[in-house]
């Protein structure tokens, strides 16, 4: 049975509809580059004022895969690969950059970025996405089936 993918506004990173998420918003800048930012809270942190590493992570995820998705690529991670550089700051201000970096059949790679405002580089990723091979009906709900 392949794996149902709908989208009802609750991801926990970029979901409308959810109220403890983090309800990212997405700048589509150029073809293969994608920008948004995020201010953490108390609630996102590990040790004390300092963002949980985790956190960091999952924001740079989202920023690849919602990339691929709109450029017409829905795509799924496969690998992620996270360098924490410097440590965030709760209630600092991250500036978050996704980009394409390649494509051969239905696998993408693609890089992420954090920074602060003033240009440190907080973290950087890369990934391996799988394109998703068959969308339903429904424009919000696509099924992946086993890679061949």
């Amino acid at each position: 049975m392949p794996l149902k993918l709908e989208d009802d506004q609750m991801c926990c990173v970029c979901g409308s509809k959810n109220p403890l998420g983090l309800k990212l918003h997405f700048e589509h800048l150029k073809k293969g580059t994608l920008k948004s930012s995020v201010i953490f809270s108390k609630e996102h942190q590990g040790f004390k004022d300092i963002v949980h590493g985790g956190m960091i992570a999952m924001v740079l995820d989202e920023m690849m895969v919602n990339l691929a998705w709109k450029e017409g690529l829905p795509a799924v991670t496969a690998e992620l690969t996270v360098r924490l550089k410097k440590a965030a700051k709760i209630g600092q201000k991250v500036l978050l950059e996704g980009y394409l970096e390649g494509q051969q059949g239905r696998v993408l790679r693609a890089r992420s970025e954090a920074r602060t405002e003033a240009g440190e580089l907080l973290a950087i990723a890369t990934a391996t996405c799988v394109l998703i091979r068959e969308k339903t009906d429904n424009p919000t709900t696509y099924f992946v089936r086993k890679a061949d």
